[in-house]
């Protein structure tokens, strides 16, 4: 059992973290102590608070795909709580896949005008030419 519970707790109060119990026999991968040994050299007591952070991406996540994303962001020195999430969320994002007309034969008489780029064209003529004026 993973102790997620205990983590919003050790948020308030990340001194406790090397005397939990609960944390005493969760075994997470090296990257994990490495993150936190890096946290707490470039942060001091904020790297632990930010190391729990990190720990608690687990409460939407797995242990190892939160790992993947923690050596991705020791790798490029990204080390904090955002990136990380950030790392994470760029993971789980699901191509979008195309719209098939495959079982809707009605939609293939459907037919949309292309749209209708003179509006841009002209934008960026008088752009240019507003800056050619300006020089």
């Amino acid at each position: 059992m993973t102790p997620l519970h205990y983590l919003a707790l050790l948020e308030r109060k990340p001194g406790a973290i090397d005397f939990a119990r609960p944390l005493e026999s969760w075994k997470l991968p090296d990257c994990f102590a490495i993150l936190r040994r890096r946290l707490e050299a470039d942060l001091g007591h904020r790297g632990t608070r930010e190391y729990i952070k990190v720990l608690r991406l687990l409460e939407n996540s797995t242990v190892p795909s939160l790992s993947r994303a923690v050596e991705e962001a020791l790798a490029i020195g990204a080390t904090g709580s955002d990136a990380i999430a950030l790392i994470l969320f760029h993971h789980a994002e699901r191509p979008v896949g195309l719209f098939s007309l495959d079982g809707h034969p009605h939609l293939k008489s459907v037919v949309i005008d292309p749209p209708d780029l003179s509006a841009y064209a002209t934008l960026t003529n008088e752009a240019l030419t507003s800056q050619g004026a300006a020089s």
